[in-house]
């Protein structure tokens, strides 16, 4: 199984990440990730990458495109892989594809744009040992402090229903595009995820299984 996992922030793809490739047993790749892995590694695009982090800037098409070649190229790709945050615009796409590695589905979470407001603007962090809690769905014990250490519990500047609207913003602009261009490719399958977690991984393993 080759797969893109596509939606916007606050979609839930991080959560799903974990079901699909714990059930399928391929690895979780993260632009993010392994960025920082193939800078830590020291490998010549890696190399290349930390030229443009280090001053701040963001890395180019061409680095980041040669760094997840090197990644699906390692053994733990041979059986599939989930790739979670790339591609991220019709350029990286077309790049992706002509690397040759068969994507075969591209799974798009939907849920509105309210909704994901509302999501991302109810978490609260523990500053001190990282813990995520939600004023709604999971909140703490008195909905104020860490239930692990005490803790005052705080928003992340993320999580600002202005920094929210403005990541959306960039995500229909950019990356939405993308829908257009794996529909016409018939990869793209759309799942619900306005319902619950739970709901929400039934109907992809659904989806997956009726790919494969």
């Amino acid at each position: 199984m080759k797969i893109i996992l596509f939606g916007a922030p606050g979609a839930g793809k991080g959560t799903q990440a974990e079901k699909i490739a714990q059930k399928y047993n391929i690895p979780t790749i993260s632009t993010g990730n392994i960025i920082r892995e193939a800078i830590k590694q020291g490998t010549e695009t890696g190399l290349m990458a930390k030229s443009y982090t280090d001053n701040g800037k963001l890395v180019p098409d061409e680095v980041v495109i040669g760094i997840i070649k090197e990644r699906l190229a390692q053994a733990d790709c041979a059986d599939g892989f989930l790739l979670d945050g790339f591609p991220r615009t019709i350029p990286q796409a077309e790049a992706l594809d002509a690397l040759g590695f068969g994507i075969d589905t591209v799974l798009d979470i939907d849920v509105d744009d309210e909704d994901i407001v509302a999501r991302m603007s109810g978490r609260r962090v523990c500053p001190t040992c990282g813990n995520s809690y939600h004023v709604k769905n999971n909140p703490s014990k008195d909905g104020k402090t860490c239930d692990g250490c005490g803790t005052e519990l705080v928003t992340r500047k993320d999580d600002m229903p202005e920094t929210v609207l403005e990541r959306l913003q960039v995500f229909h602009t950019q990356t939405e595009p993308l829908k257009e261009y794996y529909g016409k490719a018939g990869k793209l399958v759309t799942v619900n995820g306005r319902r619950s977690v739970a709901e929400t991984t039934e109907e992809i393993f659904a989806a997956l299984e009726e790919r494969k």
